[in-house]
C-alpha cells in the first residue's frame, strides 16, 4: 500500500484554510449581531452603522451556508 502524501497534505492544508476562513466568516457574523446602538446621550447618532453590522453579519452567515452547502454537494456528487 502506497500513500500519496502530497495529496495527503494538499487535503489537510486546503482543509486547514477553509476550516479557519469559514470560523472566521461566522465570527464576523456573531460580532455583527452583537452590536448594539448608542444611546443618544453618548453621542450615538442613529442606526445606520447598526443596519449596516447588521447586513455584513447576514452576509457572513450566508456566506457560511453556501460554503457548507457546496461541501455537502461535493461529497454527495
Amino acid at each position: 500500500m502506497n500513500i500519496d502524501w502530497a495529496a495527503l497534505g494538499s487535503v489537510f492544508g486546503v482543509s486547514l484554510v477553509v476550516t479557519v476562513a469559514l470560523v472566521g466568516l461566522f465570527t464576523l457574523g456573531i460580532v455583527g449581531l452583537s452590536k448594539q446602538p448608542e444611546p443618544a446621550a453618548q453621542g450615538g447618532s442613529g442606526s445606520g452603522s447598526l443596519v449596516l453590522a447588521r447586513t455584513g453579519a447576514y452576509l457572513c452567515f450566508g456566506l457560511c451556508a453556501a460554503a457548507v452547502a457546496y461541501g455537502i454537494y461535493l461529497i454527495v456528487a
